[in-house]
């Protein structure tokens, strides 16, 4: 959930909890995920809220830095630096399968399209008419079809105060077709999102109502078969080749395909917003937190 407003992130601090797992959590030097002795290293604490991790093809992961209108870009020699100034106030981010940055811009409510150099095309702006809530993450299909979340939470530099969908959606945005579709209406907070390397499922986190969902993707894009898959909500999330799911919040929360928590990793910083897998090999957890990004090496790879 992109909250960086201090008395945003205290009340989400308060209300956020986790549900007793099905395991006990093990540290990470004891985890079957993480190599070992291994623990998170900081890269950097100069941010104002980091988010959106997302992973090109040479392993580099952009992230954002909301407050500060920035997209940032970590390379596997462990550098950071600007990738954009002026990003729409981007959230979520997801690399496509042509290199693009597809950004939840929520300076306009919209979708964008951020090739490397830069340039911005506005891929969606409204639905029906209707000024969006505020894209928030995304997921991109095998076909380079879009899911993302839709979340309310009003922004201090928005223009508007009318809010024009009342409910909190997660949409399926057909590129050939140009076509949007309501493919979950019935989530409190809809945020974090991931699905399998396969197309097959699609994983929901429900933040507000401090739940995670699994979806069956159908052929045409929709959902079916909703169920539960963990009774805990998420900011960002990401998934390994193993199927493990990763939420986030208080550290880093992992959980197998049957919904089991094998593993929690504690980060130091007040909220972990985002997660991704990054590096040469994809063995790179990078991990967005508060102020600070931190990355921890990994047994596992990532998608």
């Amino acid at each position: 959930m992109k909250i960086y407003i201090k008395a945003g992130l205290l009340l989400l601090l308060i209300s956020f909890r986790f549900t007793p797992g099905m395991t006990q959590s093990v540290s990470t030097a004891q985890n079957p995920i993480t190599r070992k002795n291994a623990e998170p290293h900081l890269i950097s604490s100069t941010f104002s809220f980091t988010e959106g991790p997302a992973a090109d093809h040479a392993g580099n992961i952009y992230f954002t830095d909301q407050p500060n209108d920035k997209i940032m870009k970590w390379s596997p020699d462990g550098s950071v630096s600007i990738f954009m100034e002026g990003a729409g106030r981007s959230n979520g981010l997801y690399v496509d399968h042509n290199g693009n940055l597809i950004a939840c811009a929520d300076e306009n409510n919209q979708l964008w399209k951020i090739d490397q150099n830069k340039k911005v095309e506005v891929l969606l702006k409204d639905f029906e008419g209707k000024r969006l809530n505020g894209p928030n993450d995304l997921w991109i299909d095998p076909n380079g079809n879009i899911y993302f979340t839709d979340p309310y939470y009003k922004r201090d530099y928005w223009k508007h105060n009318v809010k024009e969908i009342d409910e909190q959606r997660v949409y399926f945005f057909n590129l050939a077709q140009n076509k949007v579709m309501i493919v979950a209406n019935d989530l409190l907070q809809p945020n974090g999102i991931i699905g399998t390397p396969d197309g097959k499922k699609l994983y929901v986190a429900d933040i507000n109502d401090k739940k995670t969902y699994v979806y069956q993707i159908n052929p045409d894009g929709s959902l079916a078969n909703k169920k539960l898959f963990c009774s805990m909500g998420s900011d960002g999330m990401t998934i390994d080749r193993k199927g493990n799911v990763y939420l986030t919040g208080r550290g880093v929360t992992v959980f197998n395909k049957a919904g089991i928590q094998i593993a929690q990793i504690p980060i130091k910083e007040p909220w972990t917003a985002n997660v991704t897998f990054g590096g040469k090999k994809r063995k790179t957890l990078f991990i967005t937190a508060s102020k600070s990004i931190y990355t921890l090496d990994m047994k596992v790879k990532g998608i």
